[in-house]
This record gives structure tokens, sequence and C-alpha cells, in this order.
């Protein structure tokens, strides 16, 4: 079996002796929220010396209520997250959800990740991988391999 090369995120391995957590709040609410959030979490890390990725996502694009918060625009919550993760000097990620999103994230978000109910859209997994940046992609328990199969087996 061929050894796994880790994938550096900021200053991040993923895939080395150590585990990774991405943690962070759902959406972004507020600003002065998020910043809060990635303060606690960030120090919490340090003092018990955990390597993580702050995620939070700038559209909760997937809620049970068309009444529910979204968050912000792409433009607005990459900025914050940007100038979040330039300070507290921590990767960061966020969800994309189109290619549009996924170019303007590439530019500033230091890991893309593609949401479960989109991890079978080719055309944003293209534009992700296209950005240069690491990519987390999540799967639905339905995308197993036995639902993917694109062939019948006769």
């Amino acid at each position: 079996m061929a050894k796994t090369k880790p994938l550096r995120v900021g200053k991040v391995s993923i895939g080395g002796k150590r585990p990774v957590f991405i943690l962070g709040p759902c959406v972004i609410e507020s600003e002065k929220f998020v910043w809060r959030m990635a303060r606690k979490i960030a120090e919490a890390c340090a003092s018990e010396e955990v390597d993580f990725i702050f995620k939070a996502s700038y559209d909760k694009a997937n809620r049970t209520s068309v009444r529910s918060f979204r968050g912000t625009s792409v433009r607005e919550g990459c900025d914050i997250l940007a100038d979040i993760g330039r300070e507290l000097k921590i990767p960061v990620t966020t969800d994309v959800h189109s290619t549009a999103e996924a170019e303007i994230a590439g530019k500033k978000i230091d890991m893309l990740q593609i949401p479960a109910f989109l991890c079978r859209q080719t055309d944003l997994l293209r534009a992700a991988a296209q950005t240069g940046r690491a990519i987390n992609v999540k799967k639905v328990s339905s995308s197993r391999r036995g639902m993917c199969e694109t062939s019948p087996k006769n």
C-alpha cells in the first residue's frame, strides 16, 4: 500500500501524525459573533495543542425553513474569514455552492468545502480544483460506492 503524503493547509498538516479538526459555527451570524467564536476556539485549541481549521459558512443554503437566517454575501463572508485567518494565524474554510463562489473564495480562503448536497456537481468540483486550494468534499451516505456506479453489472 502506497504511503499517503500529508496535505498542508496553512500551518496545519492533514494526514500526518496528529489529528486535525474543522471547528466553527454553522453560519456567520454577524462579524462580531464569528470573531468571538474564532478567538475562543483558537485559544482552546492552543491550550490543548490541537490543530484545527476554522470553518464558518457565509451562506447556509440548506435550511429547513425558508425563513431561517442564511448568512452574509460570499464576498463579505470571505473577507471576514480571510481577516480572521490572517490575524489569528489559522487556516480557514467555508462552503462554496457555485462555480462563481469557488472563484471568489479561492482568492481568500485556505480550503474550500463542497457541501454534501453538491458533492456530485462536476462543474463545481472542477472550479474548486482550478483555484489551487485544498478541497474538502463532504459526501452524503447515499453517495456510497453502490449508489455511484454508472453502469449495470450484467
